[in-house]
């Protein structure tokens, strides 16, 4: 995908109603248009949310952060920097994440952090305190890594559709680097065609979307409980670099981010 490719499918997200966009990965900020993305769908109408593992900002990104109608996501894993940066893989990471989060907060910018449970015995309670000296102030959500994609920690990729949220595809959908459309970022095995070839909205409405979307189980009050969230830990789950989520929250306040508690039959 081009950045006239983005501005097209955005243009077309508008069109359709949607009124967030969330810029994901891979890592969103290190690609070359980001500034560009947001501008174009700040121009639209469309919030912006930028996920990133806040390691690497340019100054050209805070600019475009401290612009409003946006905020940025993060992760969080520990407030020990030697168990944080086991679950990254990088080192470093812990220093830089803490002091980006505490320059959004500094900047004004609106930051929501989720915590993901990796590892037996992590430093979670430690961490979410360690948010809140930092000056983070919204909910700070709870999740664990899910066995989908590398998200499996046999090691094998592994595709269970009730692992998933139950709303992906219903009030969002994620479009990859290449342009194929998928229900979620976490659903990207069920691909339902590409906006290289087709419009959003032919593709929404199309045949093979709706089959991708009867394998993926759905909330009922009363029924079977499946998991609350379909936003990734990006260290885990690793999304192709430049995905794009289109978000509409509900009404009733629920959004694109990991629960606040664990979902149900946690594994930690």
């Amino acid at each position: 995908m081009r950045r006239e490719d983005w501005f097209t499918l955005l243009d077309q997200a508008a069109a359709l109603g949607v009124t967030m966009v969330q810029y994901i990965g891979g890592e969103p900020t290190l690609h070359p248009h980001l500034p560009q993305l947001i501008d174009h769908a700040l121009n639209l109408g469309l919030r912006v949310e930028v996920f990133s593992n806040l390691v690497h900002i340019r100054p050209s990104m805070w600019r475009a952060f401290d612009r409003p109608g946006v905020s940025l996501a993060t992760s969080y894993y520990s407030d020990n920097a030697a168990e944080h940066e086991k679950i990254t893989g990088g080192r470093g990471s812990y220093a830089r994440t803490r002091a980006n989060i505490a320059e959004a907060v500094r900047r004004g910018i609106p930051l929501r952090a989720s915590l993901v449970h990796v590892l037996d015995g992590q430093a979670v309670d430690g961490a979410r305190a360690e948010l809140r000296q930092l000056g983070v102030t919204g909910e700070i959500r709870l999740d664990r890594v899910r066995a989908i994609g590398n998200g499996d920690t046999a090691g094998v990729t592994f595709h269970d559709p009730a692992e998933l949220c139950g709303r992906c595809g219903g009030d969002r959908a994620a479009i990859d680097p290449d342009g194929v459309v998928t229900p979620c970022v976490m659903s990207r095995w069920l691909t339902g065609g590409s906006v290289r070839t087709q419009s959003l909205a032919e593709i929404l409405n199309g045949a093979e979307w709706a089959d991708r979307m009867a394998v993926i189980p759905r909330r009922r009050a009363g029924g079977t409980c499946v998991p609350d969230s379909c936003t990734p830990k990006e260290d885990s789950c690793q999304p192709s670099p430049g995905v794009v989520t289109a978000c509409n929250p509900d009404k009733d306040g629920s959004d694109c981010s990991p629960a606040e508690t664990p979902a149900c039959n946690p594994k930690y």
